[in-house]
Order: C-alpha cells, then sequence, then structure tokens
C-alpha cells in the first residue's frame, strides 16, 4: 500500500482492487479497519473507476460491519466519514446499516446546505481582493491546495488547462491556499506557483479560516463547483484529473 503512489495511473486500478480484495481476506478487528480507511484516502487519488471504488468501499463497509468503532462524544469516529464521502460524492454503494455511518452521512448532506451559503473575501498574490458572491453568473470552481500537498500539485496543469480553454464559457478558477507561510519564506506560494505558468486565480487564506467555513477537516486537495447562481453542484474530495473536472463542469453546462 506504500508504494502505489509510485505506480502508474493504469496500473493503479487493478492494484487497488487487489489490495481491497486482500484486506477484505483479514480477520475482522481494528486493524483491519485501519488498513481498510487508509486504502479508501489513496483509492480516491484521480481517475480509478468505479469499479474500483467501489471494490473499496465494499471493503471499508465490510470491515465495519464486522468491527463497529465506538463513536466519539456521540460523533461518528473518520472511516464512517470516509465511508458516507465514498458514497456521497464517488457514487458508490454501501450496505452497511449502523446509525453511525447514518449520522455521517447526514453531516455531509449538512455540510454541503452550509457550503452553499459561504462567501468570503481574500486577497490574490497581489493583494487584490476577491470577493465569492460578485462572481454569481459565472460558473466557480473552488479549489483548495498548499504548496506541500504533491496531489494538488499534481492536479493544477489540468486546472490550468480547464481553465484556460473554458473561461470564455464564463469558468472562474478559485486556487486556495490555507497555509500559514513561514516569515523566513514569505514568497512560498509565490515561488511554487510561477514555475507552473498557472492562469487561474490563486487567493491566500492564512489560518484556514475560509477552508474551515467549507468543511475541509485538514484533507486537501478538495474543489467545489458552484453553477450560474451560486448553487453547490459538484464535490471532489481528492485529485482529479483532467476528464473527471470535465466530467464536473459539464453538470453546470460547460463543455469543451
Amino acid at each position: 500500500m506504500n508504494s502505489l503512489r509510485d505506480l502508474s495511473p493504469a496500473q493503479r486500478p487493478t492494484v487497488t482492487i487487489k489490495l481491497a480484495t486482500d484486506i477484505k481476506a483479514l480477520p475482522a478487528g481494528k486493524s483491519k479497519v485501519a488498513l481498510a480507511d487508509n486504502l479508501s484516502h489513496l483509492a480516491t487519488e484521480g481517475d480509478q473507476g468505479a469499479d474500483t471504488i467501489q471494490a473499496v468501499a465494499d471493503m471499508l463497509s465490510q470491515a465495519l460491519t464486522e468491527t463497529p468503532i465506538p463513536a466519539k462524544k456521540d460523533w461518528p469516529p473518520a472511516p464512517y466519514f470516509d465511508l458516507a464521502r465514498l458514497v456521497r460524492y464517488e457514487h458508490a454503494t454501501a450496505t452497511l446499516s449502523d446509525p453511525l455511518f447514518a449520522k455521517a452521512s447526514d453531516a455531509l448532506a449538512k455540510n454541503d446546505a452550509d457550503i452553499e451559503k459561504v462567501d468570503f473575501t481574500l486577497k490574490d498574490l497581489h493583494g487584490k481582493k476577491v470577493t465569492f458572491s460578485q462572481l454569481r453568473g459565472k460558473v466557480v470552481l473552488v479549489n483548495f491546495w498548499a504548496t506541500w500537498c504533491l496531489p494538488c500539485r499534481l492536479e493544477m496543469g489540468d486546472l490550468d488547462a480547464i481553465y484556460t480553454h473554458l473561461q470564455s464559457q464564463g469558468l472562474v478558477v478559485l486556487s486556495i491556499d490555507p497555509e500559514d507561510v513561514p516569515s523566513s519564506d514569505p514568497f512560498l506560494i509565490a515561488r511554487t506557483i510561477e514555475p507552473m505558468n498557472f492562469h487561474p486565480t490563486v487567493l491566500l487564506d492564512p489560518g484556514w479560516k475560509v477552508a474551515n467555513q467549507f468543511h475541509l477537516d485538514g484533507g486537501i486537495p478538495k474543489s467545489f463547483l458552484f453553477d450560474r447562481d451560486g448553487k453547490l453542484v459538484a464535490v471532489a474530495i481528492d485529485m482529479r484529473t483532467q476528464r473527471q473536472f470535465l466530467n464536473m463542469l459539464a453538470v453546470a453546462g460547460i463543455h469543451p
């Protein structure tokens, strides 16, 4: 599992499904749940296909059925949320019948309702303010990333290509970096962006103030697509490929 990211995109789905099968065959226990949960994080990176996502959802669902994880102060532990994300955002199915899974699913729905009401004003790399609500009438893709996040940087080329070719249709891409830049390297973000020739607007959100409004909980990259009326129409919970971004945009009426 530790070397999964070293594989080519063509190899990863087959190996991920094999890992899911192997984990399903393990004896029940908390260690099995941990392995299943870790694989669920890796399976959503890029476009590994619906069969891979479903195999991972089945594996995690089985592990939680065998070994339910106690609630933390009446709140579902992370594996229940990870399975709920696979179902809600990756379109997997799950047979798990557990009130904590149901509660996690409901919480994600409430988070999305909160996100649809969010407004914010942030500064770009040149100090210019951008207010989200003033972009109404545009299709807005809000993408959260950070300089230390390799999957974030890997998807930025596809984001750039999509923005460059589709901005004429009213597409706006806001790439928000919520990290606290060290005083010893104040130009860290600009220095990271410069070699990429990245055209979308990069906004600064030190302290995760806006990121917290989007219920990121520390996980990036994540992308949120809003249609011209400001409705949240699609969510990407991990790194996306160009094809996956285009599928998201099609929901909002933008096509190449």
